[in-house]
């Protein structure tokens, strides 16, 4: 069974200021709103983490908002994060049927890019998944075009090709969590489709959070 990749929301109020403990699995976390402690260490909005234990989230005084993606065997079910004040749900998960057959990198970056921005046909040494934090994108693959907001997600397999369109009016940045080849730390993944588009310049900026490479046993 492939491995499956997992993104949830936790929400935290400040009115309980519980922590939760997660168990052990590769996984990367995002501050999306307010602060948190994780695994000891102060993390402001817009901050990351990323580990394979078990982990602490405890919320700030204001409460946190966390965007939370888990790299799982195809025979693990979902994890459970409960506490007090707490509201968590499953945005979006997918098997990774084309997960490269090599020692494995959990990488964890943002993509963002100017109003009207686009990136050209291309396509990814890895899946993985995506979420808007702000701004908007058209993603046209599979002869269909999706558009989305703050707070939406994506799935790309990595191997079919991907065009995206930036809103034409404002700034617009998205999260991933790629799954990729352990030969890539520290390289671009993208791979351009059309001879012509790879010497034009690129509107798309990026900021690499987690380049881990997964060490837990994978059955594929």
């Amino acid at each position: 069974m492939h491995p499956v990749l997992r993104l949830y929301e936790d929400v935290l109020s400040s009115a309980e200021n519980v922590a939760f403990r997660l168990p052990p699995l590769p996984r990367f976390l995002f501050v999306v709103h307010g602060t948190a402690t994780i695994a000891g260490k102060v993390l402001n909005e817009g901050e990351a983490w990323h580990g394979e234990g078990a982990v602490t989230v405890k919320p700030g005084a204001a409460g946190v908002t966390c965007w939370r993606w888990e790299l799982a065997r195809g025979d693990q079910g979902s994890t459970t994060a409960n506490a007090p004040g707490m509201a968590t749900h499953e945005k979006l998960s997918a098997f990774l049927e084309t997960v490269p057959k090599s020692e494995l990198l959990m990488r964890g970056d943002s993509v963002s890019f100017p109003p009207g921005g686009c990136a050209y046909l291309h396509r990814h040494q890895g899946p993985g998944i995506r979420c808007l934090i702000e701004g908007g994108i058209r993603i046209d693959t599979h002869n269909q075009s999706t558009s989305y907001g703050p707070g939406g997600a994506w799935y790309e397999s990595g191997p079919d090709p991907v065009f995206a369109q930036a809103a034409e009016d404002r700034p617009t940045r998205f999260i991933r969590v790629l799954i990729l080849p352990r030969e890539l730390v520290g390289k671009s993944s993208i791979q351009y489709v059309n001879e012509e588009d790879r010497a034009k310049p690129k509107a798309q900026s990026y900021k690499i959070y987690a380049d881990a490479p997964v060490s837990f046993a994978m059955k594929k």
